[in-house]
Formats: structure tokens, C-alpha cells, sequence
């Protein structure tokens, strides 16, 4: 699809906010509309999603297109849309395959061919400083939010409460740190395991780095070659995109129903409504201070963020996410660099969303918390959630943990699980654009970001 038109990310976003406010208006109405009356109007509405579709010829539009559709056969067809999450799972394998080699490629080359060295340490030294600011004011803003909407007060628990999820076994900070270094690097790739690719990739380009030019060269230029090669598999593995959101959001539709909000709905209002708070007041203010070109970006990061949202999966956005913040303007090196390692220290979404639940957990079971006793847990769970991303329900697993060190009952997190994956979608979706966002910050600081056009030109 490089050929066709670019989407617009507005025109997208507006025909998405109208197929919603539709969709909304029918329900609210429904008392005084038959029910196949209802059906007909929005499987019309999404005839004409399809339609905006073919306008556009743009692989974001239809990545949101075919969410809404997977959602309302979720909703119409809930048995067969069981079998439609085989789609999501295909297009997840799909996409990690891409990852360990993409990051291996990528950063090995960005540090030994241009073998500063220097620039390097910088780097890791500024991006690790802006993680932990970022996350903590997200901490913050989670802890601000459930304490002033108070969603767990008032909470009880009901019938089937009681899921189980295997408790982790706890690990202490010596393990934590242990499990960033790999022991082997072909299981950390058959793992998944993103930091570990990373931290073998960067003393790779090092060591690779400080050999003489003559040897140095052969091995840049293959693994030059497998990076080229890696971002063209991405473009067919894309394709298959709009397929494997389609999956995943009927099988969740059809899986969740929407019963299960009711008593849930506050605290996942809470949730959206304090990433919104977090994007205005922290994404926002640190984009006009770098001086970012905010239209161009998020014109970059539509499709990786539409991907993470559909499929509640920070893995599937990043080989595209590389790719566009490249193409945006910087240097293959800091984009290698920087991505992998955010996956493990910059989880934005993550941290506030850690906040929120925990908080929660002790709100809905009438267990008064003062505000230092809040803090310490919220910390103690953005510690042990470092290198989680890609995980699914890792959040989940590590708040079962947490609970348990401070007494807490945990039905309260089993209830959770009711609509956890349309929380899923929103950190994962926040998490990927803050590593975006990280990545061009940084290449900035550095003074390594050119636009594209200067680029072009």
C-alpha cells in the first residue's frame, strides 16, 4: 500500500466518532426500535465505513473499519465469533517473528556503523531520566483520578468473581535485574524477550563497534541487508492487519457481551478519562516544548497506535512503529535503541492504569489507605513491572502479586478481568504512543531528528 493515498488521520477519526455516536444513539433508542431495525442501521453504518474504506485506500482506515465490524459480529454472532480469534492469533505470530531479528538488525548496525560510542551511553543515560519522570507523573495522575472518582467504593463481589489467574512467584530485585541480561540469546529470541534482544544487541554493536573497519564492514552491511529485508515482511505481514483486528475484536465482543460493564463502568470511565487528563497535560506539553511537528506525528503513529488499541498487543505495533518513526525523521540508530528499551521502562499506560486498579482493589474492599500507603504500592508495582510489555494480562499477574504482600482480598482483581481487555486496549494504545513520543523526543535532544522533507530533498 505505499503507492496509494496516505489516510488522513482526521478524516479517519471523524468517520469513526460518527460511526460511535450512531451506534450510541440506536442503542439508547432501543426500547422504541425493533431489534432488526437496530441491526439493519448498523450493519448500514458500517456499509458506509466500508465504503469511506475504499475512499480512503489507506491500511489505517481499514484497520479501523474492520475493528468496528469484528465488533458488531461479536455482538450479532457471538458463537461463531470464537473461532474468529484464530485471525488475531495468526497475525501475532505473524508480527513476532519480525521483532527480535528487526531490533538485532537494527541497533547492532545504528551503533557499530557509526561507532559512536559516546552517543550511546548519552542516550541510554537521557532516555532512562525522561522514562522515570514520565511514568511517575502517570503514577500520579492515576492515584489522582480513582481517588477522586472513588469507582472501587461501593463495589461488591458477584458471580464469577472468582477466575483464577496463577500467582507469581515474587521476585526480588536482584532477580528483576538478573532477567534484563540474557543467557542465551536464542532463547531470549524464541522468549520474545524484547529487553533481553536489546541489551545483546547494544554490547554486540559495541564489541562489534571496536573492530577494525575492514572486518567490521561485511557483517554491517548483512545485517543492513536483513533490516531492509525485515520491513519489507512488515509490509506483507500488514496487509493481514485489518484480518487479525477484525479477529481479535469479535472474539472479545463476543466473548465479554456487555452485561459485565454495568457494575464496571465507573472505573473504566476512570481509566479513559485519566489517559485523556495524562495526554494533555503531560504528551501534549512535551511535544510543543521539543518543538515537535505534532500533525506529521500523528500522522506517523496512527497506524502502530490503531494496531496496539485493536489488538491489546504492544508487540504488533512496534515492528510499524519503527518503521514510521524512521521515516518521520530519525536516525535508524535512536529508533532502535530507544523503542526496545521504552517496551520495558517507559509503560505510560501501564503505570497509570497499575495505579488506578490497585487503588481500587482496596477501595471496592472497604480498606482505607492513607496516601503514603498508596504510594508505596504504586511504586512497588511499577518496579516489578518492568519488561512486561507484550505480556498479555502481565498487568494483571503482577497486581495478583502486589495484592497479596499488602493483604489485599483479590476478587476484587478477578472482577476486573470482566473488562480488562477494553482497559488492555487503552494502556497498550498509550504505551506504544509514549515510546513514539520518547523516541522523537530524544533523537531531538540529541540533535538527530531531520524532517522529512529536508530528508527528500
Amino acid at each position: 500500500m505505499e503507492n496509494q493515498p496516505s489516510s488522513s488521520p482526521d478524516s479517519t477519526l471523524w468517520a469513526s466518532i460518527l460511526a460511535v455516536t450512531i451506534v450510541g444513539i440506536l442503542h439508547f433508542t432501543a426500547g422504541s426500535i425493533s431489534p432488526e431495525i437496530l441491526t439493519a442501521a448498523r450493519w448500514l453504518t458500517l456499509g458506509i465505513m466500508v465504503a469511506h474504506g475504499f475512499m480512503r485506500r489507506s491500511l489505517t482506515t481499514w484497520i479501523v473499519v474492520f475493528m468496528f465490524i469484528g465488533g458488531e459480529i461479536g455482538h450479532d454472532f457471538p458463537e461463531q465469533a470464537d473461532n474468529l480469534s484464530i485471525l488475531s492469533k495468526i497475525f501475532l505470530n505473524l508480527i513476532k517473528c519480525i521483532i527480535a531479528p528487526l531490533i538485532l538488525s537494527m541497533l547492532v548496525v545504528g551503533i557499530a556503523g557509526h561507532a559512536n560510542l559516546k552517543q550511546v551511553g548519552r542516550m541510554g543515560i537521557k532516555a532512562l531520566i525522561y522514562f522515570e519522570v514520565v511514568t511517575t507523573l502517570a503514577l500520579f495522575i492515576g492515584l489522582g483520578a480513582i481517588n477522586l472518582t472513588k469507582a472501587g467504593v461501593g463495589v461488591h463481589q458477584i458471580a464469577g468473581s472468582e477466575e483464577t489467574v496463577a500467582t507469581p512467584a515474587k521476585k526480588s530485585a536482584s532477580e528483576i535485574i538478573l532477567h534484563v541480561f540474557p543467557e542465551n540469546i536464542a532463547k531470549s529470541v524464541a522468549n520474545g524477550e524484547v529487553l533481553q534482544v536489546a541489551v545483546f544487541a547494544t554490547i554486540f554493536g559495541i564489541g562489534l563497534a571496536l573492530v577494525t573497519p575492514v572486518k567490521r564492514a561485511p557483517l554491517i552491511t548483512l545485517l543492513e541487508s536483513v533490516a531492509e529485508a525485515m520491513f519489507k515482511f512488515t509490509n506483507i505481514v500488514m496487509l493481514f492487519a485489518p484480518l487479525g483486528v477484525m479477529g481479535a475484536m469479535a472474539y472479545t465482543v463476543g466473548k465479554m457481551g456487555l452485561s459485565v460493564l454495568i457494575p464496571l463502568l465507573k472505573l473504566l470511565f476512570t481509566l479513559y478519562g485519566a489517559l485523556a487528563v495524562f495526554y494533555l497535560i503531560v504528551f501534549v506539553p512535551i511535544a510543543l516544548i521539543a518543538k515537535l511537528p505534532i500533525r506529521k506525528f500523528i500522522q506517523a503513529i496512527a497506524e502502530p497506535a490503531t494496531i496496539a488499541f485493536a489488538t491489546a498487543s504492544s508487540e504488533s505495533a512496534l515492528p510499524r512503529a519503527m518503521e514510521n518513526m524512521e521515516k518521520f525523521g530519525i536516525p535508524r540508530q535512536v529508533v532502535a535503541f530507544i523503542l526496545p528499551t521504552g517496551y520495558s521502562f517507559n509503560l505510560d499506560g501501564s503505570t497509570l492504569y497499575l495505579a488506578l486498579a490497585s487503588v481500587f482493589v482496596a477501595q471496592a474492599a472497604g480498606i482505607a489507605l492513607s496516601f503514603g500507603d498508596q504510594l508505596l504500592m504504586v511504586f512497588t508495582l511499577m518496579l516489578t513491572s518492568k519488561g512486561v510489555a507484550g505480556v498479555p494480562r502481565a498487568t494483571l499477574v503482577i497486581l495478583l502479586g502486589t495484592a497479596a504482600s499488602f493483604n489485599l482480598p483479590t476478587w476484587p482483581i478477578f472482577l476486573i478481568l470482566g473488562i480488562d481487555q477494553l482497559m488492555d486496549m487503552a494502556r497498550t494504545c498509550t504505551n506504544v504512543i509514549g515510546n513514539c513520543l520518547a523516541t522523537a523526543v530524544i533523537a531531538i535532544w540529541e540533535g538527530e531528528y531531520t524532517p522529512a522533507e529536508a530528508q527528500e530533498s
